[in-house]
């Protein structure tokens, strides 16, 4: 079991109605807020509307139409300039992970003099931060529990995952109900995305039988409420569980003592989706079972029966070759099950830029580190596998 230094400075309030305590919240930060959401389903919900009645008595700057892979220039640049331009106390986000990812690079470029791209590509360390609070419609990221977020930049085809134990949300409020208005699409790929996440903790050298069962029943929690979310996006009991399963998706609860993992797949995809603008948990998807064939070998042959057996209940008594690639199977199976498109010339990347986006992932990821090291060759042999 390895050495850690872990903390959790995040309130989680969670439940039905939840939003009805924002304004206590909120009382303790200054007066002027940043309200920073995406492209207006929080206006079809009446959350906006609720949030603007809660906070009447605050004065409110806005920042709309921020993306999914949400983007340096304009999102984060916009937010940091009005941060400054408003003196601005705090940061609420409404939205999903995109938002509340924006709104971190946002809350230490507020306070920071230079360039923020100098943040978040770590050339400078943050000394300080803006508080963040959240308020979280879609379960997919587990944003709102983690210190981190990804930023992209279009122009040099970088999407960098930008994290600082001073970019944990202060509070975030998780109401379920918020959630039901999510369309199919999204709701499948926050499923896969959550799932990548325990998935990437789960493959690493060094584990314990705690954090093996902690990420085997999330795998199993999220399979099954995702499928009863799909089935019925008002049910409560599903959609909640999924939800708080997301939530402890990325803050490490998983994987405390284990071997650090690489997140191979995450460096495959953020390439993928910084080339193409794709989907980020369709993406993963696609990624996650070629990879998982292009691992399996000797070494890394019993975690694959582990996986196989604990979570998809593969018979144990077959041979261990068979329940590993079953395990590869089922994983295919579920996402496709789900209505994920699971090939990457379905959602527009073909074999063009595969050599580029190999040696970007080569050169930026560092995956020769991970559980199963991959060189430049190794990743572009996993993105045409997945073509």
């Amino acid at each position: 079991m390895q050495n850690f230094d872990y903390m959790t400075p995040t309130r989680l309030i969670f439940g039905k109605g939840v939003i009805e305590k924002l304004p206590k919240v909120m009382a303790q930060f200054g007066p002027k807020i940043l309200l920073t959401y995406g492209g207006g389903s929080i206006k079809k919900i009446g959350l906006y509307q609720k949030v603007l009645e809660l906070l009447k008595d605050r004065e409110i700057v806005e920042l709309s139409d921020i993306q999914p892979n949400p983007k340096y220039d304009p999102s984060v640049l916009d937010g940091v300039r009005l941060c400054k331009e408003h003196n601005v106390d705090v940061i609420l986000a409404v939205g999903g992970g995109s938002v509340l990812d924006c709104s971190k690079a946002i809350a230490a470029g507020a306070c920071y003099d230079g360039d923020p791209w100098d943040l978040i590509s770590y050339k400078v360390k943050a000394k300080a931060a803006l508080p963040i609070v959240d308020i979280i419609t879609l379960a997919a990221t587990g944003s709102e529990y983690d210190s981190g977020g990804v930023i992209s930049r279009t122009e040099t085809n970088d999407k960098i995952g930008y994290i600082d134990p001073l970019l944990y949300p202060r509070v975030s409020f998780l109401d379920p109900t918020y959630t039901f208005t999510v369309s199919k699409k999204q709701t499948a790929a926050g499923i896969a995305d959550a799932m990548n996440h325990t998935i990437e903790q789960y493959f690493t050298e060094d584990t314990t039988l705690l954090n093996d069962g902690f990420c085997e029943s999330m795998l199993r929690s999220l399979m099954v409420n995702g499928r009863k979310c799909l089935e019925n996006p008002e049910d409560y009991t599903a959609r909640a569980e999924m939800m708080l399963a997301c939530t402890y998706g990325c803050n490490r609860i998983l994987s405390l003592g284990n071997s650090p993992s690489g997140w191979p797949c995450h460096g495959i995809e953020h390439a993928l989706s910084a080339y193409y603008d794709i989907t980020h948990g369709e993406g993963l998807a696609i990624i996650t079972p070629r990879w998982m064939t292009h691992i399996l070998n000797e070494r890394t042959l019993p975690r694959f029966v582990k996986y196989g057996i604990n979570v998809f209940g593969i018979d144990a008594n077959l041979d261990k070759w068979e329940i590993a690639r079953k395990a590869i199977d089922e994983t295919y199976r579920f996402f496709e099950s789900i209505n994920i498109p699971m090939h990457l010339r379905e959602v527009g990347i073909d074999e063009s830029r595969i050599g580029e986006m190999a040696h970007h992932i080569a050169v930026n990821e560092g995956l020769d580190q991970a559980y199963a090291p991959l060189s430049e060759k190794d990743i572009a042999e996993i993105i045409t596998a997945s073509l």
